[in-house]
């Protein structure tokens, strides 16, 4: 199974002159799509890609023929149990007041300087945007985004978390849902494209004292059981958040998701706003290009 994630995802590390930066990227997106589309397609694939799943939990468990837009849903998209309860649970999403609050802040927060997030983003339909390369600066993300427009105005930055930063992040997300926006990474020079590949080494590099990397889990190991709980597939990881979970009982962040996942893995979590976490959330954002922006969302 390594070899074909090995071959069909990871590829090799190349720069590329003139301005098709973003080529590498994108055969890293395609060969991932091709991948999960393959993974999902029939359960006669089930002894490559699922050979310590129960016959009888594939069959009676398992969605199969996903196409690439519904890996948006996480493992909702082919966990049918679990997409029942995911369906029941939106009916009256958690996460509204979030929403409202985000909004709030948005319209409402004056800074020191006399400006307001108005000033920053004109347009608050922006979630699909970020992760972005920005020279002089590096990888910047949604959250760093929203911290940098706080400290050039004169304020603290927040907590990258959770908190008002979640609840701004969820407004927007709100926003760019309802304007049909979707994720829009741009690599567009040669710098951005160094970063990008950092952040895929970051991906698949193991890491902590259990040897885990972060594909482990989301490409080979997705679609496969821990307790009671299926892995989710990096196709599509990005598009909900900032999530709602259950486990927090609370709205947070893609950064404090990867930090939940730092300590799964065995390692000291990375800083959220650090260049290791921002350009892992430039790669990840990156393979889920194209998908509808759909957050905030719940997740268990």
């Amino acid at each position: 199974m390594k070899k074909i994630v090995i071959a069909s995802v990871v590829g090799s590390i190349a720069f590329l002159n003139g301005a098709n930066f973003n080529e590498e990227a994108e055969k890293d997106r395609k060969a991932l799509i091709a991948y999960f589309e393959k993974k999902f397609a029939d359960k006669k694939n089930a002894a490559l890609y699922f050979p310590y799943t129960p016959k009888e939990e594939l069959e009676n468990n398992f969605r199969w023929g996903i196409k690439w837009e519904e890996f948006r849903l996480g493992s909702y998209a082919f966990n049918k149990t679990g997409r029942a309860q995911y369906e029941e649970m939106n009916e009256f999403p958690p996460y509204e007041d979030n929403i409202e609050a985000g909004k709030e802040l948005y319209e409402k927060t004056k800074f020191k300087s006399g400006k307001s997030f108005k000033d920053c983003f004109p347009d608050p339909a922006i979630a699909g945007d970020y992760p972005k390369y920005i020279k002089g600066k590096g990888v910047v993300t949604l959250g760093g985004a929203i911290n940098n427009c706080l400290v050039e105005n004169g304020e603290k930055p927040w907590n990258m978390n959770k908190g008002k930063m979640a609840d701004l992040q969820a407004y927007f997300a709100a926003t760019s849902r309802e304007k049909g926006k979707k994720i829009n990474i741009v690599i567009d020079s040669k710098e951005a494209a160094e970063a990008y590949a950092r952040g895929k080494k970051a991906y698949y590099s193991q890491r902590g004292y259990l040897k885990l990397s972060c594909a482990t889990c989301h490409v080979q190991g997705a679609g496969q059981r821990v307790r009671n709980e299926y892995m989710s597939p990096l196709l599509g990881h990005v598009t909900h958040f900032p999530v709602y979970r259950l486990k927090w009982e609370a709205l947070g962040t893609l950064e404090r998701r990867v930090k939940g996942c730092n300590k799964d893995q065995g390692e000291t979590p990375h800083k959220p706003g650090s260049q290791w976490m921002n350009e892992l959330a430039y790669f990840m954002a990156y393979m889920s290009n194209g998908l509808p922006v759909d957050g905030p969302d719940i997740r268990k």
